[in-house]
Formats: C-alpha cells, sequence, structure tokens
C-alpha cells in the first residue's frame, strides 16, 4: 500500500479549518487524485478551545508551530497562520531546512521574503507552493508556472482585493458614499483586522508582486509596486465614470518595459462591457497576456473557506504525486533583480477638483495642464453653491510623468482647494 502523505496544519482559522473538512470529507477523491492517502498527522493554532466547526480530536496538537514543522511524522508542512514575520516565517524556515515541503496561502510571507525562502527550499531539495496565496481558488499561479511556460508574458493585470471590488460595487449599485459601503463590508466580516491591508491596496499589491515575479522572472519586489488604494474615490467619481461608460475598480498591473518593471495597483476605470469592468462584488479575476495564447481571462472567488482551501489541496496534491517546481517558476538564482520602473504607457486620466470661484480659474488649470504636455479632451464644471466649484477633466492620453507636474504646478496656482483625484482611464 503506498505511504499516505502526512500533512502539518498551522492555522485554523476559516482556510486551516476548510482544509481539515476537505481532507476528512474527499479521502476517496483526493487518493485517486493524488496517487497516495492524504492525512492529518498533527496541528497547531493560538486557541485548542475554538469551535471550528469540525472535529480535531484524531489529531495531535502542537501549541508551537516551529515544533510541527519539525515533527518526523509531518511530510508537508501546510501554514496559514498569515503575517509576513514571526512565527509564520520562523514555522516555514524550519521546515523548509528539515527538508520538509511547505504549502502557504501566506501572501505577505512570500511578498516580503519570497527570494529567500525559495533560495532554502531549494537548499534542502524542497518545494514551496502557494496557490492559496493570490485570488482565492483561482489557479492562477499554476497557469503561470506551467500551463503558460511556453509563452513571454506581455501583462498580467486584475482585480486582485474582493473587499475593494465589493465596497467600489455597492457605491455603484446602491449609491452609497465610500464611507457608507466601507462600514457594511465591516458589519459583514470582510475587511482585515487592519483594513488598510485592503482599502490600501497593500494586500492586493503583495499579490501582484507574486505574480510579477512569475510572469517576468525576476526577484520578489513588493516594495517597488506603487501602492494606492480607493479612500478617494468618491460616488461623484462613480456616477461620471458610469456616465462615460467606464467602472471604478482597484486594478493590478505589473508589465516589463524598456525602462523596467512597472507594478501598481491603483483604483482605474475600465470600460464597463469588458470582463474586468463586469466583476461585480467579492469576485476576482487575472488576466493574462501571452505571446503565444494572446489574452486568457481568469474569474473566480478570491477569498473565503472553500476557495482557498481548494487552492490549497491542490498544491498538496501535486507534492503528493511527485511534481515538483520551482517556487517562482525558475530556480531562485535566475531569477532577476529587475530595475524598477513607473508606468511610461500614455494613457487619458480622469481628473477631479475643487477650484476657488474666482474668474480665471479654469484658464490657469488648463494653461497648467497644457505646459506639461497634457492635451485636454474634455471639461465639466458641476453646479455648486459654495465658494469652490467641483470641475472634471479627461484628458487625452498622457504619461502620468506629465500628469505629476501638471499636478504639482497646480499647487502653485492659487486656485486648486486640496488634493486632485487623478484615475487612469486603462483599456484592456
Amino acid at each position: 500500500m503506498t505511504e499516505p502523505l502526512r500533512l502539518g496544519i498551522a492555522g485554523l482559522g476559516t482556510v486551516g479549518a476548510g482544509v481539515v473538512k476537505i481532507v476528512r470529507q474527499k479521502a476517496g477523491l483526493l487518493e485517486a487524485r493524488g496517487g497516495r492517502p492524504i492525512a492529518i498527522s498533527a496541528v497547531c493554532a493560538r486557541n485548542r478551545a475554538k469551535d471550528r466547526g469540525v472535529s480535531l480530536d484524531c489529531y495531535d496538537w502542537e501549541d508551537d508551530p516551529v515544533a510541527l514543522a519539525q515533527r518526523d511524522d509531518v511530510d508537508v508542512f501546510v501554514e496559514l497562520m498569515g503575517g509576513s514575520d514571526g512565527p509564520a516565517k520562523a514555522a516555514t524556515e524550519a521546515a523548509l531546512k528539515a527538508g520538509k515541503d511547505v504549502v502557504s496561502a501566506n501572501k505577505a510571507l512570500l511578498a516580503h521574503h519570497g527570494q529567500a525562502l525559495a533560495q532554502a527550499a531549494e537548499a534542502s531539495g524542497a518545494v514551496l507552493r502557494f496557490e492559496a496565496a493570490v485570488a482565492g481558488g483561482i489557479p492562477v499561479v499554476k497557469a503561470l508556472t506551467e500551463g503558460l511556460a511556453g509563452n513571454d508574458i506581455e501583462r498580467v493585470m486584475g482585480v486582485m482585493n474582493g473587499t475593494c471590488n465589493y465596497i467600489l460595487t455597492r457605491m455603484e449599485s446602491a449609491g452609497l458614499t465610500y464611507e457608507q459601503a466601507f462600514a457594511e463590508a465591516d458589519g459583514l466580516g470582510y475587511l482585515e483586522a487592519d483594513p488598510n491591508l485592503d482599502v490600501g491596496g497593500i494586500d492586493a499589491g503583495h499579490k501582484l508582486s507574486l505574480l510579477a515575479s512569475i510572469a517576468f522572472g525576476t526577484q520578489v519586489a513588493f516594495d517597488d509596486v506603487e501602492l494606492e488604494g480607493i479612500g478617494r474615490v468618491s460616488i461623484e467619481d462613480i456616477r461620471q465614470a458610469a456616465d462615460m461608460g467606464y467602472k471604478v475598480k482597484l486594478l493590478g498591473v505589473c508589465q516589463m518595459s524598456g525602462r523596467g518593471l512597472e507594478q501598481r495597483m491603483s483604483p482605474c476605470l475600465v470600460p464597463a462591457l469588458s470582463p474586468l469592468g463586469q466583476l461585480e462584488g467579492g469576485t476576482n479575476m487575472v488576466v493574462i497576456e501571452g505571446d503565444q495564447v494572446g489574452q486568457i481571462v481568469l474569474r473566480g472567488a478570491g477569498a473565503g473557506e472553500g476557495p482557498t482551501a481548494s487552492a490549497v489541496l491542490g498544491d498538496v496534491l501535486d507534492i503528493a504525486r511527485g511534481t515538483r517546481v520551482s517556487t517562482f517558476g525558475q530556480l531562485s538564482d535566475k531569477l532577476v533583480k529587475a530595475e524598477p520602473a513607473k508606468t511610461s504607457t500614455p494613457a487619458p486620466y480622469y481628473l477631479r477638483m475643487s477650484l476657488l470661484d474666482k474668474p480665471g480659474a479654469l484658464a490657469k488649470v488648463a494653461a497648467v495642464l497644457g505646459e506639461a504636455g497634457v492635451s485636454i479632451n474634455r471639461m465639466r464644471q458641476r453646479s455648486h453653491e459654495q465658494d469652490t466649484a467641483p470641475v472634471l477633466i479627461v484628458t487625452h492620453k498622457t504619461t502620468r510623468a506629465a500628469l505629476d507636474e501638471a499636478l504639482c504646478a497646480m499647487k502653485g496656482t492659487g486656485v486648486v482647494e486640496g488634493e486632485p483625484v487623478a484615475l487612469r482611464i486603462e483599456q484592456v
């Protein structure tokens, strides 16, 4: 009889409990697909007494995840604790040092320490898999490392944070302000303990940096991701975008240009009828463009017990089958340290600003844009009763550098109140 593949699971939150449930409920299916039984030897979490909706009585309990990672009866260490440092990092390093394979759902850990962990895995002959760390149940890591391995990847983009997509969708569908939609998402338990990880674009930025590494053969460089969250998107922006045939999405884009690796996570306008524009609620979508396949669109649940646990088990079954794939698709010493580059591809931009109600205010703004080489496509001034007037501008295609130059110069005009909102209009 084939020996079982023995798991040690660290972290028994939503995803960890989901993994235990699948292993218990689908033992026959997993064995048939993996070629050997899948068994759980031991588990670890902070609270032993918590009710997780599944019995853990038949598994050994470890209070220390490092001890769990080093057990002789654990072949695969499944790290579902979260956090870029601390116990998750220490236990993962201990497992790799002991030559044990690791499956992780921890995007923060991989985004900050991916290169070092990949090197540690190779040094001990282990594999480190992380399908569940990016876009929940969507098999995008496997698609890039295996299915599309014969392609030069030209661009990867997507909506990778379901909470932000839920907030923006609710603002549009229910006419909610950002604050109202945020409170609704919080009440439903969609937000991280630190909400800025979601709405500040950090969580999605972690995921984007991992996909960029695989797509372009580079060392993970999360610190080089240009991050902008959705906190300044107003219901007015949502309505104006809809009026022009667009939707507002927190969109991640990475591509290699002649200047270096571009990585940005920011709110953008996308065509309402495009696949990304039609994405609603907490769903994720990743779009991959390769030189041989053209455009591939992957859509599905980006979080939750079932989808994320499904991704964890996908990695476990690959290990059971004997599939050995380098962490980021190629050996770590082949991954280059990319030169970071700001987005240089020209695009139209949507601008919203408040101008003091003074004669010549619009002319000053138009002059500043013109001096920076930014051409106005259309402009609209909204009715107002205060001392400031809301003004909306859509530019012709321009670079972000030229736009930033204009926005900086606007501060000296004496007619712009506050910080203008600038959203790229992305053609997808």
